[in-house]
């Protein structure tokens, strides 16, 4: 047995054995730079080949889906559910309807799943699932038809006990209903299979609001560790989906001002800040189902810029809520000239492995979507509870657990991620935290 594993080795047998994963990659990558020092000091985990085994999903599930388009042509499309942990409790993890969805994209954020609902302090294991349709441009009939052939298959795999999907990009709350309603059928029973439902039927109150607040009172929590707060502070976020929309609202409410959103096609500046009536016309941009946010500068007068990205603009805080790999190392080169205080993940990896290697270089406070982003499945957690106990908590409950949820994440990546000269480094905070309790649950469970 050996007494001491090294990185670039690990990552070789990792690379040869997903070839062409390359999200999958750099996950693995981001974590085991810092879980792998952390184990070489306790080398119980490397008795029992932890990481050969946390690497490995426990089942890959890939199906086709069968549809009918509104025109009478038959469709076919890929359908995916990676099941990634369960150690420390049934699967739990949203459904992505994209185009660019694929078996390395469902990789990589069950893998980050896994991790970000162990440092939730909720009973909850690591999946990821989702299909290649594309939702734009569908008709609410083919929209619901595909979710009723979806569902079909994938019921096969879920339930209450074994693993609870939800929604993700792409899968809003029309989704969830057409899903739910079909799992209901196929069963015959009405169960806390999904999260994200409405709140008349067995839904949380701030469901969707609540990725967004979490990345906020994570936000407050690294503030008061340097002796300021969010009030008066300066924001970029991109993005406007739900995220960057609880995001904005959050931190507009604790009194600071968010200057910019984006989408594919550019990003906005509005150097007054989206507040008020911009903060209800981001959920217009996003029912429009465009994905493009120059409306909102048409609408507000104010600039936008094509095909850019808003971290040139020197703010205090930014938080990047759209999509993977977004922030690169020319944008994290731009965020250290302009002097921001953090940088805050609202998505999931949206910094490449460079940007966040010049944020630690540069001692900028930097959280990973692992830790900071956990609001939403906090959530969805608290309704798989109060739907396990037939019960509606009001909004101040939902809201309370979810602030003492993120001060655990926290106080967590506090604990194991303060370095010797006072820097904390949240990455490797969450990382070893996340680790720690998926590990110890893995060795005390057997080889199973």
């Amino acid at each position: 047995m050996k007494n001491e594993m090294n990185v670039n080795d690990f990552m070789q047998g990792i690379i040869s054995k997903n070839p062409g994963e390359l999200a999958f990659h750099q996950a693995v990558r981001e974590f085991v730079e810092n879980v792998i020092p952390f184990i070489n000091d306790n080398t119980i985990y490397i008795k029992h080949k932890i990481m050969e085994r946390i690497v490995e999903p426990e089942r890959v599930i890939m199906f086709k889906v069968n549809w009918v388009d509104d025109a009478g042509e038959i469709r076919t499309n890929r359908g995916y559910r990676v099941q990634m942990n369960s150690v420390i409790g049934p699967y739990k993890g949203g459904l992505r309807f994209h185009p660019t969805v694929s078996l390395d994209t469902l990789k990589f954020l069950a893998f980050e799943q896994t991790f970000k609902n162990s440092l939730t302090t909720l009973s909850l294991g690591g999946a990821k699932g989702g299909s290649d349709f594309d939702p734009k441009g569908k008709s609410d009939n083919e929209i619901r038809k595909f979710c009723e052939c979806f569902m079909l298959e994938l019921s096969r795999y879920i339930g209450p006990n074994l693993d609870v999907p939800a929604g993700d990009i792409g899968v809003g709350g029309r989704e969830i209903g057409y899903l739910f309603g079909h799992y209901r059928k196929i069963k015959n029973e009405f169960t806390g299979t999904i999260t994200g439902k409405g709140t008349s039927w067995g839904g949380s109150l701030l469901r969707p609001e609540a990725t967004g607040f979490g990345v906020i009172y994570f936000l407050e929590e690294m503030l008061k560790k340097i002796n300021t707060t969010v009030k008066g502070k300066t924001i970029a976020v991109s993005g406007f989906g739900n995220v960057a929309w609880g995001a904005v609202m959050k931190a507009t409410e604790l009194g600071a001002k968010v200057v910019t959103i984006s989408g594919p096609d550019g990003y906005i500046y509005d150097p007054d800040g989206i507040k008020g009536e911009k903060i209800d016309f981001m959920l217009e941009l996003r029912y429009s189902n465009k994905d493009i946010v120059k409306p909102y500068a048409d609408k507000y007068k104010v600039k936008f810029i094509p095909n850019k990205r808003p971290w040139e603009v020197p703010v205090d805080i930014a938080i990047p809520c759209a999509i993977q790999n977004e922030l690169g190392k020319e944008d994290a080169q731009n965020i250290i000239k302009n002097k921001t205080i953090c940088v805050v993940e609202g998505a999931n990896m949206p910094c490449t492995i460079d940007a966040i290697k010049l944020f630690h270089e540069a001692k900028i406070l930097y959280a990973p979507g692992k830790a900071a982003n956990a609001g939403g499945v906090s959530i969805s957690g608290i309704e798989m509870a109060q739907n396990s106990l037939h019960l509606s908590w009001t909004s101040e409950e939902v809201d309370e657990r979810l602030k003492q949820i993120m001060k655990s994440i926290h106080d967590t990546c506090v604990k194991y991620g303060n370095e010797q000269n006072g820097y904390i480094n949240y990455m490797k905070g969450a990382n070893i935290g996340g680790f720690v309790k998926v590990a110890n649950s893995m060795i005390e469970q057997g080889l199973v």
